[in-house]
């Protein structure tokens, strides 16, 4: 029974890393079609790289998200050195790429907005750079109740 169980684990956890990675491939062929698209359009050009700097970010944790996933419920070399220790890690990698992500999203708006003359409109990247602080000190309270040794068996 608890075999049956294992493999269960494994075929579903496999299933999801594959899924996120096809994700993650599909949003790098966007973004080189966002930026295909941005060199052929003069008009466009700006919004075509940051619709593919976005796409690439998405990519991005997407990856790290199928990465993570594997690692935790398929891979075989962190079972030593326990549960808490392994989250902690992943959940530091997928939440410092997203943090990134929103930092440029932000800075990226900032410098649309300028260029457009839309200064009215700088409180949503202000807004979006304001939710990445909130996660990133989240982030920093989370490893910080999940501050221990990993165990390892002796």
């Amino acid at each position: 029974m608890l075999g049956e169980k294992k493999w269960i684990r494994k075929a579903t956890a496999s299933m999801f890393s594959v899924l996120f990675m096809v994700v993650s491939y599909s949003m790098v062929g966007m973004a080189i079609y966002h930026f295909v698209t941005a060199l052929q359009s003069d008009e466009q050009f700006v919004t075509g790289i940051i619709r593919s700097i976005n796409d690439l970010f998405i990519a991005l944790a997407t990856y790290e998200l199928s990465v993570g996933i594997f690692k935790e419920y398929r891979g075989k070399g962190d079972e030593d050195i326990g549960l808490i220790w392994s989250i902690r890690r992943t959940v530091t990698r997928f939440v410092s790429v997203v943090v990134i992500a929103l930092v440029l999203e932000g800075l990226i708006l900032v410098i649309k907005y300028s260029q457009l003359d839309m200064a009215g409109n700088l409180f949503y990247p202000v807004a979006v750079v304001i939710s990445a602080s909130i996660l990133l000190v989240a982030l920093a309270v989370f490893l910080h109740w999940t501050r221990q040794e990993p165990e390892t068996d002796n």
